[in-house]
């Protein structure tokens, strides 16, 4: 599945939003204490995925940010 990592970050970002409107609301402790016991693997299997994607770039430091243009850089440099 291609794009798995961040499709994860995604799902777990939403995730941890839900958890925390639903503990402002008045949802029963046990609800609240299943969807954190399942959130806190949840967020140490994405930082595992993420941390071992094999994600490949051809893009260096060099290449600074698509949107920064490389004259100001090289003035900034100087």
């Amino acid at each position: 599945m291609k794009n798995f990592a961040i499709k994860l970050v995604w799902f777990t970002t939403v995730y941890v939003f839900v958890f925390a409107g639903l503990c402002q609301t008045n949802v029963a402790l046990p609800v609240i204490m299943t969807l954190y016991c399942i959130g806190i693997p949840l967020i140490v299997f994405m930082v595992y995925t993420v941390l071992h994607d094999d994600y490949k770039t051809s893009k260096t430091f060099k290449d600074w940010y698509e949107d920064h243009p490389m004259e100001t850089l090289e003035k900034e440099e100087n």
